[in-house]
C-alpha cells in the first residue's frame, strides 16, 4: 500500500495538471498501480482486468451520471442558472480530462490500495469506514471545506464508492462512477470538491446552504447525502449476498 501510494500520488501531480497531462497522468498511474501488485505485492489484478473494463467503466458512468441528476432535481428550486460563454466541445474536453486524472488517481489510491489493504488487517468494513473517513479528512483542505462538508464527504464519496468497490471488485466501475460525478456537476457549473468550475453554465446557490452546499458546491448539501445512502446501501447489501465481504481479522486464543 505505501508503496504504491507513493507512486500513485507522484503520478497524481500530473494528473492535476488537467488537459492532456492528465490523461498522461492516468496512465502512468495505473501502469504504476500494475507494477506495484504485479512485482511487489506478487498478486493477480483482477480488479483491473482488461476483460469487461469498457462496460463496467460505463455502468459506473450511468451510476454516476443519474447520482447527481437526481440529487440536482430534487434541487432545482435552490440555484439560479445562467448560459456560460465559449466553446462548448473544449469545455466537455477539459473538463472530462480533468475528471478522468482525479478519478483513476484517486480511485487507485483509496479503492485499489487502501481499502483493499485493509481489509486484510482489519476486514471490508473496518477498512470501509477507515478509508471514508480519511477521504473526507483529506478534503478539509478544499477551498471552503468545512467539518460538515467533510464529513458529507466521507459519506457519499467514501461510503459510496467504497461500497462500488466492494460490490463489484472492480475498479473501473469505481473510477466510471466518480468520473461522470465529477464531470456531471463541473458541467453544470457546480464547484466540485470547493473547486470553481467553468462549464457549460454558471451555477448560483439561492437556497440555504444545508441544501445547496453553499460555496463549496452540491457535496456538501445533505440531499446527495442521502440519496448516496440510498444507493451505497443496496451495493453493501448485494456484496455481502456475494461473499464479497472480508470478514474482521480475530487473534488467535
Amino acid at each position: 500500500m505505501v508503496t504504491g501510494a507513493v507512486g500513485v500520488g507522484l503520478a497524481s501531480g500530473l494528473a492535476s495538471v488537467g488537459g492532456v497531462a492528465a490523461i498522461a497522468g492516468a496512465v502512468v498511474a495505473v501502469g504504476i498501480y500494475w507494477v506495484v501488485m504485479r512485482h511487489v505485492a506478487r498478486r493477480s489484478m483482477p480488479e483491473i482486468a482488461k476483460s469487461g473494463a469498457v462496460t463496467q467503466t460505463l455502468f459506473g458512468v450511468a451510476i454516476g451520471f443519474g447520482f447527481i441528476t437526481v440529487s440536482m432535481l430534487m434541487l432545482l428550486t435552490e440555484f439560479s442558472f445562467d448560459e456560460r460563454p465559449g466553446n462548448g466541445l473544449s469545455i466537455v474536453a477539459s473538463m472530462a480530462a480533468t475528471s478522468v486524472g482525479a478519478a483513476v488517481t484517486e480511485e487507485l489510491l483509496f479503492r485499489g490500495l487502501a481499502l483493499q489493504a485493509l481489509e486484510k488487517l482489519c476486514g471490508s468494513w473496518a477498512a470501509l469506514t477507515i478509508t471514508a473517513v480519511l477521504f473526507g479528512g483529506l478534503h478539509l483542505a478544499n477551498p471552503d471545506a468545512t467539518l460538515w462538508s467533510s464529513t458529507a464527504i466521507a459519506v457519499e464519496a467514501g461510503v459510496l464508492l467504497g461500497a462500488a468497490f466492494l460490490w463489484k471488485r472492480n475498479i473501473w466501475f469505481v473510477i466510471g462512477l466518480h468520473f461522470a460525478w465529477n464531470t456531471t456537476q463541473g458541467l453544470i457549473g457546480i464547484p466540485v470538491s470547493g473547486h470553481a468550475s467553468e462549464g457549460l453554465m454558471t451555477t448560483y446557490p439561492t437556497g440555504p446552504d444545508l441544501l445547496t452546499g453553499g460555496d463549496f458546491g452540491l457535496e456538501a448539501s445533505i440531499v446527495p447525502v442521502i440519496v448516496s445512502l440510498l444507493i451505497a446501501i443496496p451495493m453493501l447489501i448485494a456484496a455481502h449476498r456475494r461473499g464479497n465481504l472480508v470478514p474482521m481479522r480475530r487473534g488467535r486464543r
